[in-house]
């Protein structure tokens, strides 16, 4: 039960401040990006910390950064794919999932090398 209130607690408090940072910039379909991950992945880390302590912690840190930086990657080659060429979204982000992954588990495994 303590742990569920403590998510409750960093996640309210998170998602109000990245919702804050949404509102403060321009486009505001950024609201939606800065209200939900971050909140999530904040809490998560903060729990893990206690629970598990603080080496463990930085193992998942560092996946969360990896990935976000795939995703990243995977987000511009699919604008411009989009803006350039004549295929549909349902394709064209179904097939950059296989960059996605490509990107993910090479820096993944570059990390661990």
């Amino acid at each position: 039960m303590e742990e569920i209130l403590i998510r409750f607690l960093i996640g309210g408090f998170t998602v109000s401040f990245f919702a804050l940072l949404g509102d403060l910039f321009k486009p505001k379909s950024f609201a939606g990006l800065f209200g939900a991950a971050p909140s999530v992945a904040l809490a998560t880390l903060a729990l893990t910390v206690t629970k598990d302590g603080a080496q463990y912690a930085s193992i998942e840190a560092r996946s969360m950064i990896i990935s976000a930086l795939a995703f990243f990657f995977y987000a511009c080659c699919l604008s411009w794919m989009m803006m350039r060429l004549p295929y549909g979204a349902l394709r064209v982000s179904l097939s950059l999932l296989i960059l996605w992954a490509v990107v993910a588990f090479g820096a993944w495994w570059m990390v661990l090398s």
